[in-house]
């Protein structure tokens, strides 16, 4: 069983920058492909970046070249680094172990907010 802790969310101006964390809780997190999505009011959740236990990463368009993911293994964290930020970008953040092909495989748990406004 892992736990996964979304933190890092808040309000930020259009062009500013937020930390996204997800700490994990349970043995297998070296192991596991881990994932950001994100779910804007009125639209489905989406994959934002996913990072493989090698460090291999996958983004979506909208987010390359503004999104780092990154983990780090004896932290059991992983974390979401949004640069440049858009209005919308705004939506409730959540991590998640994934499949290799970036299928989500945990529940989702309350996620954090990210609201981009001026």
């Amino acid at each position: 069983q892992v736990q996964l802790v979304e933190s890092g969310g808040g309000l930020v101006q259009p062009g500013g920058s937020l930390r996204l964390s997800c700490a994990a809780s349970g043995s297998i997190f070296n192991i596991a492909y881990m994932g950001w999505y994100r779910q804007a009011p009125g639209e489905q959740r989406e994959l934002v970046a996913g990072i493989s236990s090698s460090g291999s990463t996958n983004y979506a368009d909208s987010v390359k070249g503004r999104f780092t993911i990154s983990r780090d293994n004896a932290k059991k964290t992983v974390y979401l680094q949004m640069n440049s930020l858009k209005a919308e970008d705004t939506a409730v953040y959540y991590c998640s172990r994934t499949t290799s092909s970036w299928r989500p495989l945990d529940s989702w748990g309350q996620g954090t907010q990210v609201t981009v406004s001026s």
